[in-house]
């Protein structure tokens, strides 16, 4: 008989660390030999919680990095449209 291992879910508790979650994550992603593996084990994934979480809390999320963006709708259509938007846009610039 085989039992199940039991998931631990950690509750944000203030003294969890940035730093320690960016960690984490880049070790994931400096594992994935390729962007298909990156994409799959890693964004993937990440993105499916981001939706997870903001979608049940109603979160509508525009997130600007320094060299990236990370938008969050919570509307399948609007993502459709934002992302051919963006398609766009870089398309526009890489013949500039």
């Amino acid at each position: 008989m085989t039992r199940k291992k039991k998931t631990r879910v950690q509750k944000y508790d203030g003294r969890s660390s940035p730093e320690k979650l960016m960690e984490m994550l880049s070790q994931q992603m400096e594992a994935c030999p390729d962007a298909g593996s990156l994409n799959d084990h890693a964004i993937i994934p990440f993105v499916a919680a981001l939706e997870k979480v903001c979608g049940a809390r109603g979160y509508v999320l525009n997130i600007f990095g320094e060299t990236s963006n990370l938008i969050f709708t919570g509307n399948e259509s609007y993502s459709r449209e934002i992302y051919n938007l963006v398609e766009k846009y870089l398309d526009e610039i890489d013949t500039r």
